[in-house]
């Protein structure tokens, strides 16, 4: 997550968010159904601990240096989940096959080398023009004074839940169950340095941003705060109910049913000192007016030091966390209409 010292003031989006909504209602809650509850239950049980965490030791690895920005280390990182979707074959949207979205080093800070996001999808069965996109960040913070940063929290849990999620719906896929729609499933680079990242691809988006029905993102899934010290399956909830209420809906039936977390919203309160709703990458969606959900499980005592190692991440529970997102996906891909905006009560 990018830190609040580098934040901007920006421009507040959306509508009112209380601090307090584990049991927020409104009119539209009894009418959300669940889509293919047994499916979901079926494809979700792909999500595994062995998987998370063989490639999490990877990916938050001394080998990757960190993975800073346009760093040989940061490349590491964007091969790495290159050859996942190869491998997996989950395949590329841009034209030249790549699995890459290049950003010359002309839009970052002076001194920042050219970097890449890495963009796969998969193609919906009935509307393939319109999309879902689960996204989070793959850099962190590279080596500073001689310290490899990890980042094994910050994002390196996003990063491999988003490979979860990619796998479990390509194996539903292959099954003869494709999403209606197509989903993204975009690893954004400089996100530490402003969200630089997120704000190249809504400037240069491979879908049309009036064809996104949302966007789901993952930053920093696999440790617990000190708040939950004593309550640890729990899951911040950022945004939800700001663009789309319906869409914070769709997520406390899909909790409900499936994960029965507790979803804690404290964060989502625009009177939140931290304003985590504006520092990760889905607010560059969020001012395009798409609806969106930023999953967060808060800081903790490592957050941007080297000490964000792997070996802290509690894997069950980032599992757990990582089913919710999927089946909150799946719901959003197969339903049939867009999502209510609040505008349009």
């Amino acid at each position: 997550m990018k830190s609040l010292l580098i934040a901007s003031a920006l421009i507040i989006v959306g509508s009112c968010a209380e601090t307090k909504q584990s049991t927020q209602t409104n009119n539209l809650e009894n009418t959300i159904n669940i889509i293919d509850k047994e499916l979901i239950l079926e494809y979700s049980n792909s999500i595994s601990v062995k998987d998370l965490k063989s490639r999490l030791i990877v990916f938050a690895s001394e080998d990757f240096q960190g993975r800073g920005t346009g760093t040989q280390g940061q490349k590491k990182a964007t091969h790495f989940l290159k050859d996942f979707y190869k491998s997996k074959s989950i395949a590329p949207v841009i034209k030249d096959s790549s699995y890459y979205q290049s950003i010359p080093s002309s839009f970052f800070p002076e001194g920042i080398e050219a970097s890449e996001n890495v963009l796969a999808y998969i193609k919906g069965s009935e509307k393939p023009e319109e999309v879902l996109i689960i996204s989070g960040h793959l850099d962190h913070l590279g080596i500073e004074d001689n310290a490899t940063h990890f980042g094994a929290d910050d994002n390196g849990s996003g990063s491999v839940a988003i490979t979860e999620i990619a796998e479990a719906f390509k194996i539903a896929e292959l099954s003869g169950y494709s999403p209606k729609r197509s989903i993204l499933f975009l690893h954004l680079t400089a996100e530490e340095i402003g969200l630089q990242g997120s704000k190249f691809y809504v400037e240069n988006p491979v879908f049309k941003l009036n064809k996104t029905i949302a966007n789901l993102n993952i930053d920093m899934v696999g440790r617990v705060d000190k708040r939950h010290e004593k309550t640890p399956e729990y899951l911040y909830i950022i945004g939800a109910n700001r663009i789309s209420k319906e869409l914070h809906n769709i997520s406390e039936e899909a909790n409900k049913t499936f994960t029965n977390l507790e979803l804690d919203y404290k964060y989502n309160a625009e009177t939140d000192k931290n304003r985590y709703y504006y520092r990760s990458d889905h607010y560059n969606f969020a001012k395009q007016n798409i609806p969106v959900i930023f999953y967060y499980n808060g800081e903790h005592k490592d957050y941007h030091k080297p000490t964000d190692t792997e070996d802290k991440i509690n894997y069950p529970l980032l599992a757990k966390r990582t089913k919710l997102i999927f089946a909150t996906a799946w719901q959003l891909a197969n339903k049939k209409d867009f999502l209510i905006p609040n505008k349009a009560r």
